[in-house]
């Protein structure tokens, strides 16, 4: 019998159509497969893509990334205008410290003129740098130029500044707004990266000491309460003479008794029930010309008096009250919780803590010493440390973020600037030939449809 032309079925693993058994004769004629084409996508999504995928597409409705004025800004603000502007700030600082408003009030002299030319190059310098960065990255938005505090910072001064220029010369006063200069040097923090980094860290760690700030809140305000409850009005104390006694003897002395040396440094006495270390009977003697006086007050009826000597005044200061000042003008006293606090402060701050306490010796017990000093090992030594734990134990991790986050500015600025040469102008032919061998490799094949011929045997 002859042999019955079949059609030979391809391998499983193919994914073409099982043929279909045919008479003798006959061929089987198979349409060519299409598939979709994907490359008209890939090409809009590349049409599509953005020199800076960060940053916004469009600004001001119109102003696309590849505009010529946007293009421009971007690859100025990416590449040196941040060194510029870091000597520009710099440079500020300089003319800040050098101006002398006292000398030249009116600012007449040359070198005050000059310093002003510089005042107003720096401000125009700082403003066509908002004009590029807001032209590159948008106005508003998250990632345009007002996302960004500093940026923020920049606009308030560059404003205070206009406001500054606006108003010379119609009578106002601008000292309130010139002040706003003082602020230029803080541009420079986020220039450098290890500023940023510790500011950066200094506003992480608000979250975080708030709680050790809590508990030295409850702490300081235990150890006030007990300053109120022990020390109140005692620091007013002092030696005062007895109600007649100035008038029967006519002297013009103070009221009580005054070292000479100033009120910074006065005698505060210990009241009958109390037990501190000073009595009115601890006055030192009365002198005049340099020698002590010994001498009693002479009698009123004219005997005896002061023959060899002079009368030793300070020892009828023997009635110990409280006056109506505390020490140093008022400021420490422990007369109320909010005075207490600043007594406390200034404990902890190390600074004179030994005369407050030497002060509430004198008025109140030997024994006050143990009160200051679990104050300051408990506000000096233990409160401050465990700030410091709590800033160094977030300073690893923020310095860690903030270093992640650089690089990862870096690298996208760096690919940044590889895809804006990509919409630049032509370059050789060399290059233009291996930038569409590059888009060829980089599209998917799109797979021919074939027919399968039949294998007759003969």
């Amino acid at each position: 019998p002859s042999p019955s032309s079949l059609s030979i079925s391809p391998p499983p693993f193919l994914s073409a159509p099982s043929p279909l058994l045919l008479p003798p004769g006959r061929e089987q004629v198979t349409e060519p497969v299409t598939e979709p084409v994907e490359s008209v996508d890939l090409l809009s999504e590349e049409e599509e893509q953005q020199p800076y995928p960060a940053l916004a597409p469009v600004v001001f409705f119109c102003i696309k990334q590849t505009t010529r004025p946007r293009s421009w800004c971007l690859r100025t603000v990416s590449t040196w205008f941040e060194h510029v502007s870091m000597i520009v700030i710099l440079l500020n600082c300089v003319t800040l410290g050098m101006y002398q408003p006292c000398e030249d009030v009116t600012c007449q002299a040359e070198w005050c003129l000059i310093l002003q030319v510089f005042d107003d190059c720096i401000f125009a310098f700082f403003a066509v740098e908002m004009v590029i960065k807001m032209v590159a990255l948008g106005i508003f938005g998250s990632k345009c130029y007002l996302g960004d505090t500093w940026n923020r910072l920049d606009f308030f001064i560059v404003m205070a500044g206009m406001m500054e220029y606006s108003l010379d010369g119609h009578n106002a006063s601008l000292s309130a707004i010139r002040t706003v200069r003082v602020l230029r040097p803080l541009r420079a923090i986020n220039r450098v990266p290890s500023m940023r980094i510790l500011v950066t860290l200094l506003l992480d760690t608000l979250p975080m000491l708030g709680n050790v700030l809590l508990l030295c809140f409850f702490v300081f305000f235990i150890f006030g309460i007990v300053g109120v409850q022990l020390w109140a009005g005692l620091l007013r104390n002092r030696c005062f003479m007895g109600e007649d006694f100035r008038t029967l003897y006519n002297l013009s002395l103070s009221v009580y008794y005054q070292p000479e040396e100033s009120e910074e440094d006065p005698f505060i006495c210990s009241a009958i029930r109390e037990n501190g270390m000073l009595r009115c009977h601890d006055v030192p003697p009365y002198s005049e010309g340099g020698a002590e006086c010994s001498l009693p007050a002479p009698s009123l009826g004219g005997e005896g008096g002061a023959r060899d000597g002079c009368v030793n005044w300070n020892q009828y200061y023997n009635v110990c009250r409280p006056g109506n000042v505390n020490p140093h003008k008022g400021a420490v006293n422990f007369d109320n919780i909010a005075y207490a606090w600043i007594a406390i402060f200034q404990v902890i701050t190390l600074e004179g803590w030994v005369d407050i306490m030497y002060y509430v010796m004198d008025a109140h017990s030997f024994y006050n010493f143990i009160y200051f000093i679990f104050l300051i090992i408990v506000g000096s030594f233990f409160m401050i440390n465990l700030c410091l734990v709590v800033i160094a134990t977030q300073f690893a991790e923020t310095k860690q973020r903030e270093n992640a986050l650089m690089r990862e500015q870096r690298a996208r600025y760096m690919s940044n600037d590889s895809t804006l040469a990509s919409y630049s102008e032509p370059g050789s032919c060399y290059e233009e030939m291996l930038r569409y061998d590059n888009h060829l490799c980089s599209s998917p094949p799109i797979r021919p449809g074939g027919s399968h011929s039949s294998v007759k045997d003969t």
